[in-house]
């Protein structure tokens, strides 16, 4: 039996009767070693473009939480810390080739960090995201449970990159390759965001943003079936629309909306770009 069968099979066991299973440290431990590997994702891209979710790899992150008992795992008794047994911090050495500047970041256990990845202080990197080569996590930046983030993406101070677990069906959030995620930005609930796109500082972007396309003169929206979806090299803006109602209208009232402005230019991609000295 694989881990992905033995994984479905400890999920639907009782939360209370996780304990009473014989070999359900041994494949948690397995699970969480192909995690730290990056050789199981939440999920992955397919060679048409496409992306597949694996339902079950956060079904084995829920029975990581079932599973572990609250414990101490306080520094001194000035650093006071208590998580769950199952899910400490991640076990990086200096051969794994990730830049962890001092000042208070964490990336849990079960998070594959590539080579080359910059975590600037202070930042969180969550159980199931997954971060290739080359990509920048910046100051008080968040990559939640899940998230998948490509080669070379920067996400800039105070950026949050929303996870998932439950509902159990839910998207991760996509990030691909070299994208630049402005400072304040919010990306969530499964949105898809294409390779080379920006998002400029403080653009909001979730399951039920209309984001309205200037340049082609259209409207991207989310479906049952597909995420929001940012195409690629759109350049992306925080922008604003007036509510339509006789309420709205007589208040002057608005609500924020992104807007894609222009797409990626040589110009554009001269100001997005990272300095090598830097990395």
């Amino acid at each position: 039996m694989n881990l992905e069968q033995r994984i479905e099979e400890l999920y639907a066991v009782p939360p209370q009767e996780l304990h009473y299973v014989d070999d359900v440290s041994v494949v948690l431990q397995e699970f969480v070693r192909s995690l730290n590997a990056g050789e199981i994702r939440a999920a992955q891209p397919e060679p048409d473009g496409t992306w597949t979710v694996n339902l079950w790899v956060k079904h084995g992150i829920l029975v990581l939480f079932r599973q572990g008992h609250l414990e101490d795992i306080s520094l001194n008794e000035q650093f006071r810390f208590f998580d769950k047994s199952t899910l400490p911090t991640k076990p990086l050495t200096l051969s794994d080739g990730v830049r962890v500047v001092p000042g208070g970041s964490t990336i849990r256990t079960g998070a594959f960090v590539d080579h080359g990845v910059i975590c600037m202080p202070p930042m969180y990197i969550n159980i199931g995201a997954y971060v290739a080569e080359g990509t920048m996590v910046d100051s008080h930046a968040l990559v939640g449970t899940c998230a998948q983030i490509g080669k070379r993406v920067h996400i800039s101070a105070a950026a949050q990159i929303g996870g998932v677990l439950e509902p159990a069906g839910a998207r991760p959030v996509i990030i691909e390759d070299d994208v630049l995620v402005g400072g304040n930005c919010g990306v969530y609930e499964g949105v898809l965001v294409r390779k080379r796109a920006v998002l400029g500082s403080g653009v909001i972007l979730n399951a039920s943003t209309p984001v309205y396309d200037l340049v082609n003169g259209t409207v991207i929206r989310s479906s049952a079936a597909q995420p929001l979806e940012i195409p690629e090299g759109a350049v992306v803006v925080a922008g604003a629309r007036q509510i339509s109602s006789d309420f709205g209208r007589q208040h002057g009232l608005s609500v924020s909306t992104p807007l894609i402005v222009k797409y990626r230019d040589d110009k554009t991609d001269a100001r997005t770009a990272l300095e090598d000295a830097l990395r």
